[in-house]
């Protein structure tokens, strides 16, 4: 699960260069899109990631249930 949230990370980083180039090349509406799916990228990692209440995340419970 690691890997996949880390190919993931990348790829919207990935996106937001790319929507630089797109923006700087002419093509706003590309580029804001490529922005909107980058942030939505970026957002589920954190929901992902990111601990509840009582401090356990759900990539943990992910990680735990594999083994």
């Amino acid at each position: 699960m690691d890997t996949v949230l880390s190919i993931v990370a990348i790829a919207a980083i990935a996106l937001l260069v790319g929507a630089v180039f797109a923006f700087r090349a002419g093509h706003r509406k590309q580029a804001g899109l490529m922005v909107v799916l980058a942030l939505v990228m970026a957002g589920n990692i954190a929901i992902i990631a990111a601990p509840d209440a009582s401090g356990r995340s759900p990539i943990l419970d992910a990680a735990s249930d594999s083994e």
